[in-house]
């Protein structure tokens, strides 16, 4: 009986390693990885209106980049923990720079959106998207979280969701 028990708990103990290392290898993303990166996208993205748009006059004298700036500021620690969350990813990984390939992430993430800026004329841009800026400085804590928790399907993460 006590081999028996030894035994039960030996392959119990295996199958829980196993299963653990299968995820820790796997290259899917867990929820909160995929709320990472899609908190990132849309950091890159309000840091590239903010740039492209500040130009843009405001009857009150708003300028979109310092807005984008007190965002960040207000958020900072919400965005270090994305960054967190992804730096550990690619250590699981097994990436030998996970703070390059974390800067490699934020710029394409960036590269996305200044496409649509290059394409389109800088006011047609602006008056596209200067609102994200006010939508996102207006939210609080727990509503930009979900924002970067929801993936749309224009917007999809680069690696699937590890199934549960």
């Amino acid at each position: 009986m006590r081999y028996f028990l030894k035994t039960a708990a030996l392959a119990a103990y295996v199958c829980l390693v196993s299963a653990g290392s299968a995820v820790a290898a796997s290259k899917c993303y867990t929820p909160e990885e995929a709320a990472a990166e899609q908190g990132l996208r849309i950091h890159s993205e309000l840091m590239v209106i903010g740039l492209n748009c500040q130009a843009m006059k405001f009857k009150d004298g708003t300028n979109l980049y310092l807005e984008y700036r007190k965002f960040t500021n207000e958020h900072s620690d919400l965005f270090s923990g994305y960054e967190a969350t992804m730096m550990d990813y690619y250590k699981r990984q097994g990436i030998s720079d996970p703070e390059a390939k974390l800067n490699t992430l934020r710029t394409q993430l960036a590269n996305k959106i200044s496409d649509s800026a290059v394409r389109m004329k800088p006011d047609r841009f602006c008056n596209s998207y200067a609102g994200r800026i006010f939508q996102a400085a207006s939210m609080d804590r727990g509503t930009l979280a979900t924002w970067a928790s929801t993936i749309y399907p224009s917007h999809p993460v680069s690696q699937p969701i590890c199934e549960q």
